[in-house]
Order: structure tokens, then C-alpha cells, then sequence
């Protein structure tokens, strides 16, 4: 299954600038897995050393949250549209 990986602006310099970039995978698990495997330096962004999400990262398949469809267990289909979104916190009291 091959699906289209949108990357966020804070993860890019880690994945070469890349804005979007073409996965395989059957499931959420096996398509970051395959994109750690290419781009090592974001695995810690993205994934627990036990490898579940980091719970600082929403990730969306089609605008679904895969937290709601089995987490790293999620389905992936051909085409899908996958959303990368680290969670922002911070600024000014």
C-alpha cells in the first residue's frame, strides 16, 4: 500500500525539506517504521522506545485520529492521506 506522508514544518529539516513523502506500509506502525528506516534522526519525534506514538504527536489518516483506529495498528489503504501533527505548547505567561 503506498500513501502520501505530509510532513510537518518542524519535522523537515530532519526528512531533508521534504513536504510530503510517499510511504508503504499496512499499517500506521509499518508506515513510520519505513520513514524512521530512511530519516533515523526523527524517530524520537515520532515514536516511544517501545515503539508506540509519542503522545506529544497526533497522527491522521484521511482526518480520522489513528488513536481512535488502533494507534500504530491502524489501517493504511492505497492513497491514503497521512497528517503528521506534533502537538505545540509554550509561550509567554
Amino acid at each position: 500500500m503506498s500513501a502520501v506522508l505530509r510532513i510537518p514544518t518542524v519535522l523537515r529539516p530532519a526528512l531533508g525539506g521534504a513536504v510530503t513523502v510517499s510511504v508503504e506500509g499496512h499499517t500506521i506502525g509499518d508506515v513510520l517504521s519505513e520513514l524512521t528506516n530512511a530519516y533515523p534522526a526523527v524517530k524520537g519525534q515520532l515514536l516511544n522506545d517501545d515503539g508506540t506514538l509519542h503522545r506529544f504527536l497526533n497522527v491522521y489518516i484521511n482526518d480520522d485520529d489513528v488513536r481512535y483506529l488502533g494507534g500504530v495498528n491502524a489501517p493504511v489503504a492505497n492513497d491514503d492521506e497521512i497528517t503528521l501533527l506534533p502537538a505545540v505548547a509554550g509561550g509567554v505567561a
